[in-house]
């Protein structure tokens, strides 16, 4: 009781200390099962890394101050290392939730926020930090070569869904190759609608046969 009491009469000087203080948390899972990984969580502000700490667990918590965005990485043995970037000025009521999606070796990732235009290779916006991140996993693992995997629906001409396909890979390797990485290390291969991951006749199903994948050609 007297805890409680002493927090409330202390809480105006506690939200003076933590003004611009924003908490970072989140888990970490596999992406198929959703089942919590322990993991080496690593964090680090952006871009000099001056700024740094570890977890080895399934869950993380830090606090961050200032306008810097930090990386988040998990690596654990048996998974493609997962890559988040949080940027303090979209938190909410002082808080981030991010949690680490890690997809199994030999499985492909894929990019569940690029966004195109309609049957255009022209990338929204909105897909721009999961592109960061993913060029910050890159420059993070320099040996590491991928390849883009290219997917439309079977919907309409054969010929122009693959080449819609090879135009968006294309659109996402030359962003990344812009934030520096070597154009050798991006990969790409066009499947037009040869590969759908449902066929069913929905709008639901077409929607998730249109996307671009990543493969792990080499760490």
């Amino acid at each position: 009781m007297k805890f409680f009491l002493v927090l409330s009469l202390s809480v105006g000087i506690i939200t003076a200390r933590s003004q611009g203080e924003i908490w970072i948390e989140g888990k970490v899972v596999d992406v198929g099962t959703g089942k919590g990984i322990k993991a080496n969580i690593r964090y680090k502000s952006l871009p000099t890394g001056g700024i740094t700490g570890s977890f080895r667990d399934s869950v993380y918590r830090f606090s961050i101050f200032g306008s810097s965005k930090y990386e988040v990485s998990a690596e654990v043995d048996g998974y493609i290392t997962a890559v988040a970037i949080v940027d303090p000025k979209k938190g909410t009521e002082g808080k981030i939730l991010r949690n680490l999606m890690l997809t199994p070796k030999g499985q492909t990732i894929r990019l569940t926020h690029l966004i195109f235009e309609q049957g255009k290779s022209i990338i929204d916006p909105a897909s721009f930090d999961e592109l960061d991140e993913v060029a910050q996993m890159l420059i993070d693992h320099p040996k590491l070569v991928i390849q883009l995997e290219g997917h439309t629906d079977n919907q309409g001409s054969i010929s122009k869904n693959m080449e819609l396909s090879q135009e968006r890979v294309d659109a996402v390797k030359d962003y990344i190759v812009d934030k520096k990485v070597s154009k050798s290390r991006v990969k790409t291969k066009a499947f037009g609608g040869t590969k759908p991951l449902s066929n069913d006749k929905t709008p639901e199903a077409r929607n998730l046969n249109r996307r671009v994948e990543i493969r792990i050609l080499s760490e």
